[in-house]
């Protein structure tokens, strides 16, 4: 009888053990700054690799600042007379980098984006991340890729009990 619900009990420890599963990670934007002037957005951005499905968070005061997605053109012109993809002005905005591609965000409060409240990121497939884009005349030295596998916890577990079951049967 035992023996007879070995094979079920392997399979299923062996399924559980072999699921591993890719989550996405929420940035914060200018971490403890948040999204303001006099933090360089560029050096932030290129510090961290995006990948699909990764979540950037833009803390602001809502009566100082607004968060605008636009065009590569409208980021690099900060004329937002066109241009705009999506404006945010909550004061607390989540935007999901739902496809790998780049995206653009300016703070549409005249001044602002001129004086450097803008940012770039470049977001790669699932598995793999980019660094920021490189605004023209500067190249991109962000370090290589990494992805972001996390096996569950009960990984370990299992193996474990599988272990202990094998050996209980041997004895």
């Amino acid at each position: 009888m035992a023996s007879s619900l070995l094979a079920p009990a392997i399979l299923f420890f062996l399924s559980l053990s072999a699921e591993i599963c890719v989550r996405a990670t929420e940035y914060t934007v200018g971490d403890g700054d948040g999204w303001d002037t006099g933090t360089n957005y560029l050096r932030w951005s290129q510090n961290h690799n995006f990948t699909v499905g990764d979540v950037l968070v833009f803390n602001y005061v809502r009566v100082l600042h607004n968060v605008y997605q636009v065009t590569e053109e409208t980021y690099r012109s900060c004329n937002w007379s066109s241009g705009v993809i999506k404006m945010y002005d909550s004061g607390s905005d989540q935007v999901t980098l739902a496809e790998a591609t780049s995206f653009w965000f300016i703070c549409a409060v005249e001044g602002h984006c001129q004086g450097g409240m803008r940012m770039g990121v470049k977001v790669a497939a699932s598995g793999g991340g980019a660094a920021a884009p490189a605004p023209e005349g500067r190249s991109n030295d962000a370090g290589d890729a990494v992805g972001r596998v996390v096996v569950r916890w009960w990984w370990v577990v299992c193996w474990s009990v599988l272990l202990m079951v094998w050996g209980l049967r041997a004895t």
